[in-house]
Protein backbone atom coordinates (compact mmCIF):
# COMPACT_ATOMS: atom_id res chain seq x y z
CA UNK A 1 0.00 0.00 0.00
CA UNK A 2 1.58 3.65 -0.99
CA UNK A 3 2.11 5.98 1.55
CA UNK A 4 -0.22 8.66 0.61
CA UNK A 5 -2.72 5.61 0.95
CA UNK A 6 -1.92 4.80 4.47
CA UNK A 7 -1.97 8.62 5.76
CA UNK A 8 -5.66 8.55 3.76
CA UNK A 9 -6.85 6.11 5.29
CA UNK A 10 -5.74 6.46 8.75
CA UNK A 11 -6.83 9.83 8.75
CA UNK A 12 -9.95 9.08 7.77
CA UNK A 13 -10.74 6.93 10.75
CA UNK A 14 -9.18 9.24 13.26
CA UNK A 15 -11.75 11.98 11.82
CA UNK A 16 -15.02 9.89 11.51
CA UNK A 17 -14.13 7.61 15.14
CA UNK A 18 -12.04 9.46 17.17
CA UNK A 19 -13.53 8.50 19.82
CA UNK A 20 -9.90 4.54 26.11
CA UNK A 21 -7.11 2.11 27.27
CA UNK A 22 -4.29 3.93 28.39
CA UNK A 23 -2.04 5.96 26.27
CA UNK A 24 0.66 3.07 24.33
CA UNK A 25 3.72 2.52 23.88
CA UNK A 26 4.60 -0.44 21.41
CA UNK A 27 2.67 -3.38 23.16
CA UNK A 28 2.33 -6.80 23.09
CA UNK A 29 -1.58 -7.22 23.07
CA UNK A 30 -2.29 -5.00 26.67
CA UNK A 31 1.35 -4.62 27.90
CA UNK A 32 4.25 -2.66 26.60
CA UNK A 33 6.67 -4.99 24.92
CA UNK A 34 10.80 -4.40 24.37
CA UNK A 35 10.32 -3.22 21.10
CA UNK A 36 10.95 0.41 19.97
CA UNK A 37 10.50 2.61 17.28
CA UNK A 38 13.63 3.60 14.88
CA UNK A 39 14.53 6.87 13.66
CA UNK A 40 11.66 8.07 11.49
CA UNK A 41 10.04 4.79 11.90
CA UNK A 42 5.88 5.74 12.87
CA UNK A 43 3.42 3.89 13.58
CA UNK A 44 -0.23 4.78 13.81
CA UNK A 45 -2.90 2.10 15.70
CA UNK A 46 -6.50 2.46 16.23
CA UNK A 47 -7.68 -0.05 19.09
CA UNK A 48 -10.95 -0.61 20.39
CA UNK A 49 -12.10 -2.34 23.25
CA UNK A 50 -15.62 -4.12 23.37
CA UNK A 51 -16.84 -5.25 26.18
CA UNK A 52 -18.77 -9.04 26.20
CA UNK A 53 -21.76 -7.60 29.06
CA UNK A 54 -23.93 -4.86 28.76
CA UNK A 55 -24.49 -5.85 32.89
CA UNK A 56 -24.21 -2.31 35.08
CA UNK A 57 -20.42 -3.18 36.04
CA UNK A 58 -19.37 -4.02 32.84
CA UNK A 59 -17.51 -0.75 32.26
CA UNK A 60 -16.81 1.35 29.17
CA UNK A 61 -16.02 0.37 25.24
CA UNK A 62 -13.42 1.92 25.08
CA UNK A 63 -11.28 3.65 21.92
CA UNK A 64 -8.04 4.68 20.82
CA UNK A 65 -6.00 6.48 18.45
CA UNK A 66 -2.57 7.05 18.84
CA UNK A 67 0.50 8.05 16.95
CA UNK A 68 4.04 6.69 18.21
CA UNK A 69 7.49 7.89 16.51
CA UNK A 70 11.77 7.13 16.89
CA UNK A 71 13.87 9.86 17.80
CA UNK A 72 17.07 8.71 18.12
CA UNK A 73 19.22 7.66 15.23
CA UNK A 74 21.18 5.02 17.02
CA UNK A 75 20.86 0.95 16.51
CA UNK A 76 22.09 -0.09 20.11
CA UNK A 77 19.89 2.46 21.85
CA UNK A 78 16.30 3.61 20.54
CA UNK A 79 13.87 5.95 21.91
CA UNK A 80 9.85 6.69 21.29
CA UNK A 81 7.37 9.00 22.15
CA UNK A 82 3.81 8.59 21.20
CA UNK A 83 0.30 10.74 22.10
CA UNK A 84 -3.00 9.24 22.06
CA UNK A 85 -6.80 10.37 22.16
CA UNK A 86 -8.78 7.85 23.86
CA UNK A 87 -12.07 8.27 25.08
CA UNK A 88 -15.06 6.18 26.28
CA UNK A 89 -17.49 8.27 25.34
CA UNK A 90 -19.44 8.59 28.28
CA UNK A 91 -20.23 12.08 27.17
CA UNK A 92 -19.40 15.42 29.58
CA UNK A 93 -20.12 14.31 32.87
CA UNK A 94 -17.21 11.88 32.53
CA UNK A 95 -13.20 12.59 32.59
CA UNK A 96 -11.60 10.40 30.57
CA UNK A 97 -14.30 11.81 27.67
CA UNK A 98 -13.50 15.43 28.50
CA UNK A 99 -9.69 15.10 28.82
CA UNK A 100 -8.54 12.32 26.23
CA UNK A 101 -5.09 13.16 25.57
CA UNK A 102 -2.15 10.90 26.77
CA UNK A 103 1.57 10.84 26.49
CA UNK A 104 4.26 8.02 26.59
CA UNK A 105 7.50 7.45 26.05
CA UNK A 106 10.14 4.21 25.99
CA UNK A 107 13.64 3.88 25.55
CA UNK A 108 15.36 0.17 24.93
CA UNK A 109 18.14 -1.95 23.47
CA UNK A 110 17.32 -5.14 21.13
CA UNK A 111 18.88 -8.44 22.16
CA UNK A 112 22.79 -9.33 21.66
CA UNK A 113 23.25 -4.87 21.49
CA UNK A 114 26.19 -5.36 23.61
CA UNK A 115 26.99 -9.19 23.72
CA UNK A 116 26.04 -11.74 22.35
CA UNK A 117 23.26 -13.84 24.35
CA UNK A 118 21.85 -10.18 25.91
CA UNK A 119 18.34 -10.24 26.28
CA UNK A 120 16.34 -6.55 25.11
CA UNK A 121 15.51 -4.39 27.96
CA UNK A 122 13.31 -1.06 27.79
CA UNK A 123 11.88 1.11 30.28
CA UNK A 124 9.45 4.21 30.16
CA UNK A 125 6.19 5.76 30.82
CA UNK A 126 2.64 5.44 29.60
CA UNK A 127 -0.85 6.78 30.40
CA UNK A 128 0.68 10.73 31.03
CA UNK A 129 -2.71 12.27 31.43
CA UNK A 130 -3.53 16.20 31.20
CA UNK A 131 -6.31 16.43 34.02
CA UNK A 132 -6.17 16.10 38.16
CA UNK A 133 -8.60 17.83 40.29
CA UNK A 134 -8.62 15.53 43.42
CA UNK A 135 -11.84 14.25 44.00
CA UNK A 136 -13.45 16.22 40.61
CA UNK A 137 -11.29 13.52 38.25
CA UNK A 138 -7.61 12.09 37.20
CA UNK A 139 -6.49 11.30 33.96
CA UNK A 140 -3.13 10.77 35.29
CA UNK A 141 -1.72 7.29 35.94
CA UNK A 142 1.69 7.96 35.08
CA UNK A 143 2.74 4.25 34.55
CA UNK A 144 6.57 3.85 34.92
CA UNK A 145 8.03 0.44 33.96
CA UNK A 146 10.99 -1.57 33.27
CA UNK A 147 11.15 -4.86 30.64
CA UNK A 148 13.58 -7.37 29.97
CA UNK A 149 13.27 -10.15 26.64
CA UNK A 150 14.58 -13.16 25.31
CA UNK A 151 14.12 -14.99 22.28
CA UNK A 152 14.47 -18.70 22.43
CA UNK A 153 14.91 -21.26 19.25
CA UNK A 154 11.27 -23.00 19.13
CA UNK A 155 9.55 -21.58 22.32
CA UNK A 156 9.50 -17.84 20.72
CA UNK A 157 10.18 -14.33 23.20
CA UNK A 158 9.58 -14.11 26.90
CA UNK A 159 9.64 -11.21 28.86
CA UNK A 160 9.51 -10.19 32.22
CA UNK A 161 8.86 -6.87 34.17
CA UNK A 162 6.96 -4.46 36.90
CA UNK A 163 5.67 -1.37 36.95
CA UNK A 164 4.26 1.55 38.70
CA UNK A 165 1.55 3.84 38.52
CA UNK A 166 0.12 6.79 40.71
CA UNK A 167 -1.70 6.00 43.63
CA UNK A 168 -4.36 8.52 42.97
CA UNK A 169 -5.26 7.30 39.80
CA UNK A 170 -4.46 3.08 40.42
CA UNK A 171 -5.53 2.96 44.30
CA UNK A 172 -3.23 3.15 47.43
CA UNK A 173 -1.34 -0.12 47.86
CA UNK A 174 -2.56 -1.34 44.39
CA UNK A 175 -0.78 0.34 41.68
CA UNK A 176 2.04 -2.14 41.19
CA UNK A 177 2.72 -4.98 39.52
CA UNK A 178 4.35 -7.62 37.31
CA UNK A 179 4.15 -7.87 33.36
CA UNK A 180 5.02 -10.78 31.82
CA UNK A 181 4.56 -12.27 28.15
CA UNK A 182 5.09 -14.69 25.41
CA UNK A 183 5.14 -13.98 21.86
CA UNK A 184 5.79 -15.60 18.82
CA UNK A 185 5.67 -15.40 15.12
CA UNK A 186 3.92 -18.84 13.91
CA UNK A 187 6.52 -19.49 10.92
CA UNK A 188 5.59 -23.19 10.57
CA UNK A 189 1.66 -21.38 9.57
CA UNK A 190 3.19 -18.13 8.22
CA UNK A 191 5.13 -15.54 8.47
CA UNK A 192 2.38 -12.77 8.67
CA UNK A 193 1.03 -14.36 11.89
CA UNK A 194 2.26 -13.79 15.37
CA UNK A 195 0.65 -14.92 18.55
CA UNK A 196 0.98 -13.49 22.38
CA UNK A 197 -0.17 -14.29 25.97
CA UNK A 198 0.12 -11.50 28.21
CA UNK A 199 -0.46 -10.58 31.90
CA UNK A 200 -0.36 -7.42 34.12
CA UNK A 201 -0.54 -7.42 37.72
CA UNK A 202 -1.98 -5.34 40.13
CA UNK A 203 -5.29 -4.93 41.88
CA UNK A 204 -6.83 -1.70 39.61
CA UNK A 205 -7.99 -1.58 36.43
CA UNK A 206 -5.40 -2.26 34.70
CA UNK A 207 -4.84 -5.91 35.51
CA UNK A 208 -5.38 -8.11 33.04
CA UNK A 209 -4.93 -11.28 31.07
CA UNK A 210 -5.06 -10.85 27.51
CA UNK A 211 -4.63 -13.17 24.49
CA UNK A 212 -4.69 -12.80 21.14
CA UNK A 213 -2.93 -12.51 17.52
CA UNK A 214 -2.14 -10.83 14.60
CA UNK A 215 -1.64 -10.96 10.67
CA UNK A 216 0.35 -8.54 8.38
CA UNK A 217 -1.86 -7.82 5.29
CA UNK A 218 1.83 -6.31 4.42
CA UNK A 219 4.99 -4.78 6.24
CA UNK A 220 2.87 -1.70 6.41
CA UNK A 221 -0.62 -2.94 8.03
CA UNK A 222 -1.35 -5.34 10.34
CA UNK A 223 -4.56 -6.24 12.63
CA UNK A 224 -4.54 -7.82 15.88
CA UNK A 225 -7.92 -9.74 17.56
CA UNK A 226 -7.89 -10.46 21.10
CA UNK A 227 -9.59 -10.93 24.58
CA UNK A 228 -8.66 -9.27 27.30
CA UNK A 229 -9.55 -11.03 31.06
CA UNK A 230 -9.74 -8.28 33.98
CA UNK A 231 -7.66 -9.31 36.96
CA UNK A 232 -10.25 -10.24 40.00
CA UNK A 233 -9.99 -7.72 42.81
CA UNK A 234 -9.44 -9.75 46.14
CA UNK A 235 -11.87 -9.08 49.00
CA UNK A 236 -12.46 -11.43 51.70
CA UNK A 237 -16.27 -10.27 51.46
CA UNK A 238 -16.61 -11.46 47.81
CA UNK A 239 -14.56 -9.70 44.71
CA UNK A 240 -14.95 -7.00 42.35
CA UNK A 241 -13.45 -6.06 38.90
CA UNK A 242 -11.96 -2.75 38.77
CA UNK A 243 -11.53 -3.32 34.52
CA UNK A 244 -14.97 -4.23 34.24
CA UNK A 245 -15.94 -7.51 32.36
CA UNK A 246 -13.79 -8.65 29.91
CA UNK A 247 -13.38 -7.28 26.65
CA UNK A 248 -13.12 -8.28 22.68
CA UNK A 249 -10.19 -6.20 21.66
CA UNK A 250 -9.31 -5.23 18.07
CA UNK A 251 -6.06 -3.10 16.81
CA UNK A 252 -5.23 -1.87 13.66
CA UNK A 253 -1.67 -0.82 12.36
CA UNK A 254 -0.36 1.27 9.90
CA UNK A 255 3.79 1.33 10.26
CA UNK A 256 5.71 4.28 8.12
CA UNK A 257 7.78 3.87 6.07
Amino acid sequence: MKLGRILAAACTVVVLACGSALATPSTQIWIPSTDVKGLKEVNIGIDNYIRFSDAVDAGANTYDVGVTTGVLPFEKFKLEVGVDYMTDNLGAGDTAAQHPIYFNFKGGMPEDALFKGMPAIAAGMYGIGTFDRGANGNTMANVAYGLIAKTFPVIGRLSVGGYNGAEKNLGTKTNAGVLASWDRTMSEISDKLWLAVDYQGGNNYLGALSVGGSWAFSKNVSLLVGVDFYNPFYNPQGGSLPGGKPTFTTQVDFNLP
